[in-house]
Formats: structure tokens, sequence, C-alpha cells
């Protein structure tokens, strides 16, 4: 079986246009799936450099096959079985700038640069007042390290009205361009660099708000030997996702004419306002992910597709995304009910192994951003707590407290284990989980009923009560 590098394919050049941070699943099968495709239909002649944001990643593994690597998606299309797999060629390198500082700044200040992407996952986009890099040195968040690089590239070419970027971040928080151009100004400021430079970060350089949608698993690993077998390459990165896509990017004109793929056949919907969208994704989608994710590892099951074809856990994924998410959301009923079953379709995908413990990394903060606003906009609405959403959250708790190997912060992870030694009574847990303002934005004992609901859940939970158990009580 062959190599995967440039040499065994015969892959032309590109003029890098594009400089992305993060060199994860997501990026790999979607934006860079899709300038891949721009290039081939629309002539858009654009290569990708991608930098890994953090200092341990996959920019290695990247660079032994030359930046090259298959996608494969697959799902249901009319009801059909369809799959297809594509290489993807549109990366021309893979840079860690803490090994490669040079080879960075060289992509920072080149003329062909115009768009950034970003995907620095929800705790990416981050002001930290504590962050003063020593000369030489890299900044320790990612909008400290764009600040850094606007800087060289301001300074490179004298502040040349000509030489903005293009922001394109899709890390998965409201206002998400508008939250990094705030931060990356801040840091200006926080820095003492010139207010000239300020303004042409302010005036220059654009930033899109955006909105993504793709189930992407990552790696097959159960099925590499075969679809290496079939593409006739040795490929250690291989990234698989369902065929759905949807990029809703609420931009200027200025960016679109930079990134036009939405003139391209592909689901790219440039806007004004794309909150009904992105309101709409993030409950629906994200929040039954999130919400699921603990109580089928509670149940052992292991991946979505197990999850919502569970008689109970998938009667309550069922239970929470059409009688408690979706009447939070102002669109029209049978709108939001066609986009649900949509949903469900694609957490049945049978090609797709989207592993549970895969979607649990950082559960706290993503219960906070796709689940808290539903709970607390349901009570709002009806008066009432939500018992499907809080069972979640309960759920939740409780698996941070078992065995399971938690993947969050070493905070969070400090947190829980706090709970480990000695006894600490369900009351006690919850209340003091729910006064944690860090994590939820405010202290959640202040809702009335909430501490006391999720104590009882636990204490069931505890007992050894099912979900079978608490749908059936409910019902």
């Amino acid at each position: 079986m062959q190599a995967l590098n440039r040499n065994t394919t015969s892959i032309t050049p590109l003029p890098i246009k594009v400089l992305q941070f993060g060199e994860g699943n997501f990026l790999r099968a979607f934006a860079d799936w899709m300038i891949d495709l721009m290039n081939d239909s629309h002539d858009y002649n654009c290569g990708v450099a991608v930098v890994q944001p953090i200092a341990q990643g996959m920019t290695d593994m990247l660079r032994k096959q030359d930046s090259l690597y298959h996608h494969i998606y697959r799902g249901l299309q009319n009801g059909k079985a369809t799959s297809e797999t594509r290489l993807i060629s549109c990366i021309q390198t893979a840079i860690n700038p803490f090994e490669a500082r040079n080879e960075y700044d060289l992509v920072a200040i080149s003329d062909e640069l115009e768009v950034v992407i970003s995907n620095t996952t929800e705790a990416g986009i981050v002001f930290r007042a504590d962050d003063f890099p020593t000369k030489g040195d890299l900044a320790a968040t990612f909008p400290g390290k764009v600040t850094q690089l606007l800087w060289e590239r301001y300074e490179h070419f004298g502040g040349d009205s000509t030489k903005g970027l293009r922001f394109i971040p899709v890390e998965l928080i409201d206002k998400n361009g508008e939250k990094l151009k705030e931060a990356i100004l801040d840091y200006a400021k926080l820095w003492k660099l010139p207010e000239a430079f300020a303004k042409w970060i302010e005036y220059h350089n654009y930033f899109a708000n955006t909105l993504v949608d793709r189930i992407v698993p990552g790696y097959p690993k159960d099925e590499v030997a075969e679809i290496q077998q079939t593409v006739g390459f040795e490929d250690n990165l291989i990234v698989s996702s369902e065929i759905f896509h949807l990029w809703v990017i609420e931009g200027s004109k200025e960016i679109q004419t930079s990134f036009p793929a939405d003139q391209c056949g592909l689901n790219v919907i440039y806007t004004k306002d794309l909150t009904p969208y992105r309101v709409r994704k993030v409950r629906i989608l994200n929040g039954a992910h999130t919400s699921m994710v603990p109580v089928g590892l509670l149940n052992g099951l292991e991946t979505v597709k197990e999850t919502v074809e569970d008689e109970a856990v998938g009667s309550f994924v069922r239970q929470i995304i059409f009688d408690e998410i979706a009447p939070t959301i102002d669109l029209p009923k049978d709108e939001l009910e066609a986009y649900a079953q949509e949903v469900l379709e694609r957490f049945k995908n049978p090609y797709i192994r989207h592993e549970l413990k895969t979607i649990a990394l950082n559960s706290i903060s993503k219960y906070k951003v796709r689940v808290l606003p539903s709970l607390l906009d349901s009570l709002n609405a009806k008066k009432t707590l939500p018992e499907g959403l809080v069972l979640a959250f309960t759920h939740l708790i409780k698996l941070y407290l078992s065995d399971f190997e938690i993947q969050d912060s070493e905070e969070v992870k400090t947190f829980f284990a706090s709970f480990k030694s000695g006894y600490h009574s369900a009351t006690e847990i919850i209340k003091t989980v729910l006064e944690k303002t860090e994590y939820w934005g405010q202290n959640l004992n202040e809702i009335e009923g909430l501490s006391e609901l999720m104590t009882s859940q636990l204490e069931r939970l505890n007992d050894g009560t099912t979900i079978s158990n608490f749908l059936t009580a409910k019902a």
C-alpha cells in the first residue's frame, strides 16, 4: 500500500489564502472539505495553512502525510444509504507555532493571506488580563495569538488598509466573531499598542458571526483497514462525517467576496441575522447531544445511535426535544418539529459511530451554553421546571461523581473529585454545584425548587432508579 504524500498523488501546490487555527476532525471534515470543493467547482485556487493553537496537537501527523487525508461522508439521502470518499488536498502546510515560529510568522505577513478560520472550542475565545507574553513568546490565549499576528501584519505592511483579514470563527458561542474582535481590541489596549493599530483592526479587518452544523465522529478506527484498502493509501488521518452540512455566516460583503462558499452548491448561507438558525441548532441538536450523554453513559450505552434507538433513553430524548426544548424557540412550530425530526434521523445515521464519551468533552461548559437556556426559558414560560432537562442536569452531576474518566478542565475535575472523599449528602452536593456561578453564570440555588428537585432525583438515582422509572412516574 502506498504512503500518502504529494509525491504519490501529484497534487498541485496552491497559494495560501486561508490561515486556520485548529487541525482537529471538525475543521478538516467541514471547512477544509468545503474549500477543497470550492477549488474544484469555483476555481477558488485556495490553499490553507493549518496552525495548532495549543502546544499539543496533530501537526506532526499532518506533515508526515504532506497534509493530505481522506474524508468519508455518508448517511441517508431520500431514504437511501449514500457514501462518498474524497481526498482533501487544500491544506498546504501544518504549523506548530511553538516549534516553528518563523514559518508561522511568514504566513502571517503573506501578501496572499485573506481569511482566518478557527475552531478553538467554546473556551477558546477568551480575554485574560494576565496574558502578557514576553518578547518572542506566543500569547497564552487564542485571541492573544491573533493580536500578535495582526500586529506583525500591521507593522510589516505599514498599516496598509488593504491588508486586513477576514475572520470566520466557528467556535460554538453566540456572536463568536464579535467576541473575538472584542478580545483582540482588549489585548491591543492591555499591551499598550498604538491607537492607530486599534483603528486598523476596527475598520480594516472583518469579523463574521457564524453557525456550523455537521456531525463529525472523526477517525473511523473500526473501518480504517477497509477504507485504506479502498483508497489505496496508508492514511492515518481519515475523518468521517455525515452528509448534512450547514454554515450560516453573518458577515460583511468583504467576507462573502473573500469566501464565496455560498456560490458553489454548498449549504452555506450569508445572512444579516443568524440568531434563529443558531438558537434552533444549539438548543435542539447540541442540546440533545449534551443532555443525552450522561443519561446514555450511565445506562451503559456507547453511541448516539444506540441512545436514540434505546426504548427508554430514546423516549427521554424525544421528550426533552419536543416537549421542553422546541417550545422555547421563537420559530413556527411546524418548522421546529420538522427540524427536530431531521435531527433524530441524523442521530440514527447507520454509518456513524458517534461515541458519547467523545461528546462528553467539557460537558459543564457545554451544558451552560446548550441546555441551561432552554431550562430557564421553559421555566419562565410555563412557570414550572422542565423535569427532563433537570434530570439530564442531575445525570451530568452523577456522571462527574462516578468513576467515568472526566474530560474537562483541571479545575472542574478537582472540584468534583472533592466529593469522592468522605460522605457528602445529595443535598450538599447539589447545593454546592448549583452555587458555582463561574460554571453557570448565576447561582442556580436561587431558582425556586431546582435544588430540591435535583436532590430528589440524585437520591433516586443513587438508590438505583432507572430512566424508565422516571418516565413512568412522570406519565
